[in-house]
């Protein structure tokens, strides 16, 4: 008889994916200090499973591919290019998801809204889906030079760029949309 409980197994289980999403943002400084030591094929196994657990329940069977793709890059004799394209694969799942959400509303950033805020009028609607394809254009952009500095820049640069400057860059865009955003609802409502 097991002495676990549901109750119990719950924080362990919140931990743990605390811990892999840190891990997961953390990458690229895990990578510049463990890259040298471990080499890349070990990285590019643990980016893997990494990926599969962090995949939601529903689209677990996606895992499959990363595995092959995984397999893939690690037989081509490129393991450093996919331990590097984390980054890349985060921003293309992230403008993906909000494009999708654009394409078939409600738009990603008006769900989070409603969760506020339920009753968002037109005006707020309007405005989430301005917000949502801000974040578009930004996945889009920093995927972009994400994949550049996977592919040419050195080791000391990517890291740079994916483990710094990107959440510099994030602060911003989460900071200059708070500010946009208390400036229109002190508009009142033309509707």
């Amino acid at each position: 008889m097991s002495s676990r409980t549901p109750s119990s197994a719950a924080p362990r289980s919140a931990l743990f994916n605390l811990l892999l999403g840190i891990l997961a943002l953390g990458w690229p400084l895990a990578v510049h200090t463990l890259l040298p030591r471990l080499g890349a094929w070990p990285l590019l196994i643990a980016l893997v499973a990494l990926a599969w657990w962090r995949l939601p329940a529903a689209r677990r069977s996606w895992g499959w591919g990363l595995l092959i793709a995984g397999v893939a890059v690690l037989a081509a004799g490129h393991a450093e290019l996919g331990v590097r394209a984390w980054p890349v694969l985060l921003n293309t799942a992230m403008l993906a998801a909000f494009a999708y959400s654009l394409a078939r509303p409600p738009s990603a950033i008006e769900r989070f809204a409603r969760r506020r805020e339920p009753n968002l009028g037109p005006r707020g609607v309007r405005y989430t889906r301005r917000v949502t394809q801000a974040w578009c254009v930004f996945f889009a952009l920093n995927g972009s030079i994400a994949l550049w500095t996977a592919l040419y820049a050195d080791l000391d640069t990517w890291t740079l760029y994916n483990g710094g400057i990107v959440y510099a860059l994030l602060a911003m865009m989460f900071g200059g949309e708070w500010l946009i955003r208390r400036q229109v609802r002190k508009t009142p409502d033309d509707e």
